[in-house]
């Protein structure tokens, strides 16, 4: 059984940043890629930022230079730092971990920017 669970989401003025981190429990050694999803009302996820093992970090363009995606291998756990946050950006954030062809998936957590 593998576990994601995310925290960091809440209430933020545009322009102001937040912290999201997720932590993976359970019996898995580690992750092929870690990410972040978001879905707004009335749209599909998309992808916002994935960080795969020994590669090169990914963007979705809406977050580039924005966004940063980080990961502790060791702890097992993925952070997506959010600056200069926009209301479009108001969404559930999903955190995602990939093992093979297997995807696991956290909770989710609502990031809600005023404008």
């Amino acid at each position: 059984q593998v576990q994601l669970v995310e925290s960091g989401g809440g209430l933020v003025q545009a322009g102001g940043s937040l912290r999201l981190s997720c932590a993976a429990s359970g019996t898995i050694f580690s992750f092929d890629a870690m990410g972040w999803y978001r879905q707004a009302p009335g749209k599909q996820r998309e992808l916002v930022a994935t960080a795969p093992t020994g590669g090169t970090s990914a963007y979705a363009d809406s977050v580039k230079g924005r966004f940063t995606i980080s990961r502790n291998n060791a702890k097992k756990t993925v952070y997506l730092q959010m600056n200069s946050l926009k209301p479009e950006d108001t969404a559930v954030y999903y955190c995602n971990g990939r093992w093979s062809s297997t995807n696991y998936w956290g909770q989710g957590t609502q990031v809600t920017v005023s404008s």
